[in-house]
């Protein structure tokens, strides 16, 4: 079996569809949660497909560092390492190089740093991505590139852009052909919309079996952001995935989805979840705050995830406030939960044709805020 994208429906820009791998199908909108060293943070696998998840994000550079790539294939892959059965894509390392690593040396060739864990000295170019991304056996794998600072004049944005195209298409001839695997290119070209369109004809000059649209949520705020995915999304094959990387907070999600936009990644549901914030169909809530301490309540009345099924807002202020690990898994499971309920909300009003409906009740339903403290 191939990899390949089936439309169903659209409404506006904004498109449902399912995208066919040989591990399983992936429901478009799609969320990934982020499983940064083959794990997602204080989730077992089946509690992370138990969410409604598809399919979870691995990262080239914190498993080629460590355990490593090499190991992990001898393991039998990621999938097996992890106990993850369905579709895994994997980034291609060069965000991490150039905001964790240290040392850094950016040249034609590639990327030379100095490891964050060790000081070690490494080399990631478009081939070593391509092979640790193989090693790792990933289902959809990225092609190296460089993610372009903000803010960055034109100069600079363009010179970041050309280089990750050069580097897109040794990242295709490096991937070679791999039948049930797919390569998706990366959009560069910062917040500049004739770059970003150049940008866009030289990855379809290239081909790929996805696209993503690199380069956003780096600190340009949502206005901007927005005003990139006006026009970034069109630009590409609306036959392929369209991949916003990075992003993000629930109302990006949804601005994002009506302009085009077919899958998204983030850390926040997690890190949020580890940190006492919860994601709810009311804004975010703070589980620390002692409003929190005698209320009898669940967490969100209309979610069935079992923070909010089985325990009260006042036992998950204490598991936070006390610093237990149950209080990390229930959080995270709740925000994943919330983050899969509003994938799903939104294919099926792209399906019905009743998207504009639903953004207007999901924004009125934030602008309430949270529900009255007892």
């Amino acid at each position: 079996m191939r990899f390949a994208f089936d439309l169903h429906a659209r409404d506006g820009a904004a498109r449902t569809g399912v995208i066919r791998t040989p591990r399983g199908e992936i429901r478009t909108p799609a969320f990934m949660p982020v499983g940064t060293a083959a794990t997602v943070k204080a989730m077992l696998p089946e509690q992370v497909r138990a969410t409604g998840a598809d399919i979870v994000l691995g990262n080239t550079y914190h498993l080629m560092l460590r355990p490593g790539a090499e190991r992990v294939a001898r393991l039998g892959g990621l999938h097996r390492f992890m106990n993850w059965d369905r579709p895994i894509l994997t980034d291609s390392g060069g965000f991490q190089v150039m905001s964790l690593a240290a040392l850094r040396q950016l040249t034609e060739e590639g990327v030379r740093f100095a490891s964050h864990i060790d000081g070690a000295r490494h080399m990631l170019s478009p081939e070593t991505s391509m092979a640790i991304q193989r090693a790792l056996g990933s289902d959809i794998v990225m092609a190296f590139d460089e993610c372009t600072p903000f803010p960055a004049d034109e100069a600079t944005a363009r010179a970041s852009m050309e280089l990750s195209m050069r580097w897109a298409e040794r990242s295709r001839a490096a991937f070679g052909d791999r039948p049930g695997h797919a390569l998706f290119g990366i959009q560069q070209g910062s917040v500049y919309r004739d770059q970003r369109a150049e940008s866009a004809e030289a990855l379809r000059r290239i081909g790929f079996d996805g696209y993503a649209i690199g380069g956003l949520a780096v600190g340009e705020g949502q206005a901007l952001m927005f005003e990139v995915l006006d026009d970034a999304p069109a630009m590409l094959p609306e036959d392929r995935p369209r991949y916003l990387m990075g992003v993000g907070k629930p109302d990006d999600i949804v601005g994002a989805v009506v302009r085009g936009v077919d899958m998204f990644d983030c850390v926040l549901p997690t890190r949020s979840g580890r940190t006492g914030q919860a994601f709810t169909r009311r804004g975010a809530v703070n589980l620390r705050n002692a409003r929190h301490r005698d209320d009898p309540r669940p967490l969100d009345a209309d979610c069935t995830c079992p923070a909010c099924r089985n325990y009260s807002r006042a036992y998950l202020h204490h598991l936070i406030r006390s610093g237990e690990m149950l209080g990390a898994t229930l959080l995270t499971w709740h925000n994943l939960h919330y983050y899969q309920d509003l994938m799903a909300g939104l294919r099926g009003a792209i399906a019905a044709g009743t998207l504009s409906d639903f953004a207007a009740a999901f924004h009125a339903a934030r602008a309430e805020g949270d529900i009255e403290p007892i």
